[in-house]
């Protein structure tokens, strides 16, 4: 099909689901709880297919990564909206100005919302942002990546099988796909990936009005003050830098420490990696990289350092390669001496590359995270509290960590969502019901209608008591 007849043929599928809704009218709390088991119940009953279509898809992905990341926390996304969907949907009352009139807000459905999903967590990021969608008593078109094929051809044939295309409909193809999709009249449009395409698919939208959530990522910083353990700091963001060999939109993309603290960083990263991946090309929990052009973009930032001056430390275990074209699995490297003018202080990573940059005092380093593009979350490694408050207060970011990484994606009662370049809008819990509702004020006016009758002519008498009011 040529992209017109594709965006011909979403928009009819699109507007036959807007239809339904209308001729259905709102979902109950009982349907929309179905959907929300249903989801569950899919996830669960397919989990090592879709865990073997996933490792497929990256050359190879670790089970438990998938297990944990797109099954386990998705299911705990799913059930929260369960727990909760009750309370969520109550009205809200509000006070009112006049005595008999009565003022509340009623959260309401937006219609159809649109999600465009990306690679490194394919079910996460569909299924996640559905579980606010579906309890906010809305249907949705699910966009998944095209770089992830086994895995959204999967997806296709259990959504089907599941839910009624009413309810929702999945739509594969490729970056084409991916356009027209983005230029339909939703009520809604959800988009995780790149800043870069977010722009696309902020000013398609655009044409429509449609609001967007934009999950964009950036480059996400990790400051360790000079009070903080630095073997415990180097452990946790290691952690989060090997999960997914770093292919996550919020895995810290680079680290500020202090000057003195190189030679304990460089010997605690060393100690870390070699306990937790004794090998990495045959080592079944250690990830690929997802395709062969983004194994050589990372190679590419790796090399224009080195050219550049930096100090490159491979922290691949004794024996083996630093990376290998055919498991495409790249070696966590430590990279000092970086400068602005390399693409890899530029570029958000995405792999297990791990920039260091020092400072002489913290200000420095706070300095230095204000001036670059507001990051979709940072890490601060420190025990004092005031310092700890200080950097929350005097840094700007989607969500803050504080003696860790990552940790904040997994309370349900927090928002998720960026700021400025690394995203709009929030999702996850009571946050994401919010989103994907639109909050109806609504009034009663009382028997006797007295803030209505006082715009009533004529004017004469209630002018002047107007201007009493006004000159008292």
């Amino acid at each position: 099909m040529t992209p017109t007849s594709k965006h011909s043929d979403l928009l009819n599928t699109l507007n036959q689901m807007k239809e339904h809704n209308l001729a259905e009218g709102p979902a109950s709390a009982e349907l929309r709880i179905d959907r929300l088991q249903r989801a569950i119940k899919l996830i669960k009953e397919n989990h090592r297919d879709l865990s073997d279509a996933m490792s497929k898809d990256f050359g190879h992905r670790s089970a438990y990564q998938s297990a944990t990341a797109d099954i386990a926390t998705t299911i705990k996304l799913l059930k929260d909206a369960i727990e909760n969907l009750s309370a969520w949907m109550q009205d809200q009352p509000v006070e009112a100005p006049e005595p008999g009139m009565k003022a509340w807000i009623q959260n309401q459905p937006l219609g159809v919302v649109g999600i465009i999903s990306p690679w490194n967590f394919p079910i996460n990021l569909s299924f996640g942002p559905l579980a606010s969608v579906f309890a906010a008593g809305n249907s949705a078109m699910l966009k998944p990546s095209e770089l992830t094929p086994k895995t959204s051809a999967l997806l296709a044939e259990l959504v089907a099988r599941y839910f009624a295309p009413e309810e929702l409909t999945l739509v594969l193809g490729d970056a084409e796909v991916g356009k027209a999709f983005s230029a339909l009249p939703f009520n809604h449009l959800v988009f995780t990936g790149s800043t870069a395409v977010g722009k696309h698919i902020m000013r398609a939208a655009a044409d429509n009005l449609v609001p967007v959530t934009l999950e964009l990522g950036g480059k996400s910083p990790a400051m360790v003050d000079e009070d903080a353990d630095i073997t415990q700091a180097v452990e946790r963001t290691l952690t989060v830098k090997t999960f997914n060999v770093g292919q996550i939109c919020i895995s810290p993309d680079y680290m500020m420490i202090p000057e003195n603290k190189v030679d304990s960083f460089v010997e605690a990263a060393k100690a870390f990696v070699q306990h937790s991946f004794p090998s990495m090309q045959d080592n079944p929990d250690y990830t690929s990289i997802i395709s062969d052009n983004h194994y050589k973009r990372l190679i590419g930032l790796l090399e224009d350092a080195k050219k550049k001056g930096a100090n490159v430390i491979s922290l691949a275990p004794e024996g083996e390669v630093n990376y290998d074209d055919k498991s495409r699995k790249i070696a966590p490297f430590l990279i000092f001496n970086v400068t602005d003018d390399m693409d890899i202080m530029q570029e958000e990573i995405f792999g297990p590359l791990l920039p260091v940059k020092t400072y002489a005092k913290p200000e420095e380093a706070i300095a230095y995270i204000n001036n670059n593009p507001r990051p979709l979350a940072a890490y601060y490694f420190g025990d004092d509290t005031e310092r700890q408050k200080a950097f929350a207060r005097n840094t700007i970011s989607g969500g803050l960590v504080i003696n860790d990484a990552m940790t904040h994606v997994s309370v349900e009662t927090l928002p998720f969502g960026g700021i400025g370049p690394s995203g709009m809008g929030a999702y996850h819990g009571i946050h994401g019901f919010k989103r994907f509702t639109h909050e109806k004020a609504v009034v009663l006016q009382s028997k006797e209608g007295a803030s209505g009758k006082r715009l009533r002519a004529p004017y004469k008498d209630k002018q002047a008591a107007l201007e009493e009011m006004l000159d008292s």
